[in-house]
């Protein structure tokens, strides 16, 4: 149990240990910098462990009040003696994996939405209970049949499109009594996604512009955080609920549709190769559509693995080199969910401005500024100091 002298010479101590070790090691941190990260963390380790262990002790019946205020036999004379907490459980350090992982499927599953594959396994249904087309007693047509029974079981068609406005804000249909679209996820998402691909763009640059570059300019972690935490903080506000178990429900109903859709009476009746084509054929007969398949699959699939990647301990890590190994994992994942977005209009490369205004949340898919904004604007502001020194 540390008093107020112990806390302070504590934190002298350290920032003694750190100068001292700085001195003599400063001729190497010039040709090794990644010996600065090591000295830096084997510090950091010996005060984690020290503020760990007095918060572990057990302190007195009144929690140190009665030295404060000088009442009783164990009244401190001086200030100094008092008792002082070190301070609470970090807020950052709280989080359920399994949630996030549990919105990471959801969003999978939505972006499946999105292309139409349950709307194309409605149709079937339609036109296989009317007869229209030639399915009787094949394994698509049997499948389809099990597909229709058990559709009194699951959820609805808007019991799954009240979770994506719930969870991430999209569409327009009503969220359920007692909460709120979560208009914040789509800004966020994007945010921390631009934040990664410039992180290893700036990196690459580094690594060419200079050998083994170690500038913390190019690439800096603690932006790439601040937005993963922002986004992680979000999302465990709205992975409460049913969530859970309905993206596990959906998952095995995502399962069933592509095994009807990739049966061989399905596709020769169509005249396709695989499920994804029979997915197109009926969009584009039946409904006329402008398939987005492609970058609308990847956007699911990039967009889970980065979801996941957050669910777990990696975006808390100190030490440069293990983020950037952990950091690496989403890396080509950040760049095609980005590439994707942008090529159907949800979503901007940042470049420029690298900070999003807190509570900038409009429901809009594309609400950051455009790229280039910040240097158009410092060529106007120097325009005009120009033009004001010709007129003076």
């Amino acid at each position: 149990m540390a008093n107020e002298n112990d806390y302070q010479n504590l934190r002298d101590r350290i920032a003694a240990l750190r100068e001292a070790v700085t001195n003599r090691f400063a001729g190497d941190l010039v040709g090794n910098p990644a010996l600065a990260d090591a000295l830096k963390q084997q510090v950091d380790d010996i005060l984690a462990a020290v503020v760990k262990q007095d918060m572990q002790s057990k302190p007195p019946p009144d929690k140190g009040l009665s030295q404060l205020v000088g009442v009783g036999p164990e009244a401190a004379d001086e200030l100094g003696k008092t008792r002082i907490p070190q301070g609470v459980e970090p807020y950052d350090e709280q989080i359920t994996s399994e949630r996030l992982v549990a919105v990471g499927d959801l969003y999978y599953i939505y972006q499946h939405e999105k292309i139409g594959v349950f709307r194309v396994i409605r149709k079937l249904k339609e036109l296989f209970h009317a007869g229209a087309v030639r399915l009787s007693s094949g394994q698509g047509a049997f499948l389809l049949y099990q597909f229709d029974r058990r559709d009194v079981l699951r959820y609805t068609l808007n019991d799954r499109l009240s979770a994506y406005r719930r969870a991430f804000g999209y569409g327009n249909v009503p969220v359920p009594q007692g909460t709120t679209p979560n208009v914040d996820f789509h800004n966020q998402f994007g945010h921390f996604i631009n934040q990664v691909a410039l992180f290893w763009r700036d990196k690459r640059i580094s690594d060419v512009v200079r050998e083994r570059a170690y500038d913390p300019s190019f690439g800096s972690i603690a932006i790439v955080r601040r937005a993963g935490l922002d986004l992680r903080n979000n999302l465990k506000f709205t992975s409460f609920g049913h969530l859970n178990v309905l993206r596990v429900e959906v998952m095995q109903l995502l399962e069933e549709a592509f095994k009807i859709l990739g049966a061989d009476d399905v596709k020769n009746l169509f005249g396709t190769d695989n499920a994804w084509d029979t997915v197109e054929e009926v969009l584009v007969r039946y409904y006329n559509e402008r398939l987005v398949t492609s970058p609308r699959q990847r956007m699911g699939v990039a967009g889970r693995e980065v979801l996941r990647w957050l669910a777990q301990p990696h975006i808390m890590k100190m030490q440069r080199g293990q983020f950037e190994a952990l950091l690496l994992e989403i890396a080509e994942f950040a760049e095609e969910w980005l590439t994707s977005a942008q090529s159907m209009g949800l979503a901007k490369r940042m470049e420029a401005n690298r900070v999003m205004p807190w509570g900038n949340g409009n429901g809009s898919p594309a609400a950051t500024a455009p790229p280039g904004a910040g240097r158009r604007a410092e060529i106007r502001r120097r325009s005009g100091r120009t033009a004001a020194m010709g007129r003076s």
